[in-house]
């Protein structure tokens, strides 16, 4: 099953948090830790904290920048995307590039995005649906620019997220 059309627009990192995002034209995704030099996977980001286990990689819809009037970089996300409905790759598998991915949960917006930007509102902005999605690098592998998201499937439970059986 593959979403036609849907693209990698823009890759940002940052070296750990605060530091103004880098765009890139090619990034390397290591699974179960992030993109390499970023600062999550450097775990120097504002939520490296371990209880926060979803923070490998971020995902933001062009659509959404250029609805509410921003350049993509400052929502802060990793990958910017096109021609994909982000809110739709909860639960799923998808391929982006050469890593295997899995969307976790829609990626709510924080007040530090406002404050480190300086733009009133953009916490309001992106609430709902267009804060981006939180991703679960599977299969880890370069992503570049202009690399197609193609959906692969249902997503499988982690093994510490199923379900445990009672003992007899």
């Amino acid at each position: 099953m593959s979403d036609s059309g849907a693209t990698v627009e823009g890759i940002y990192t940052a070296p750990f948090a605060g530091a103004p995002m880098e765009q890139q034209g090619a990034v390397v995704l290591v699974a179960g830790l992030g993109i390499v030099g970023d600062r999550y996977a450097l775990h120097t980001g504002t939520w490296s904290d371990p209880r926060w286990r979803d923070q490998e990689l971020t995902l933001f819809a062009a659509e959404v920048a250029a609805a509410i009037g921003i350049e993509p970089y400052l929502a802060r996300r990793n990958l910017v995307t096109r021609g994909v409905d982000l809110a739709d790759l909860v639960g799923l598998r998808f391929r982006v590039g050469g890593a295997l991915l899995a969307g976790m949960r829609i990626c709510a917006p924080c007040r530090y995005i406002q404050t480190i930007n300086h733009r009133a509102g953009l916490t309001k902005a992106l609430g709902g649906t267009n804060g981006g999605l939180r991703a679960r690098i599977i299969e880890g592998g370069m992503v570049r620019l202009s690399d197609a998201v193609e959906i692969v499937g249902l997503d499988e439970p982690v093994e510490e997220d199923a379900p445990t059986q009672a003992r007899a």
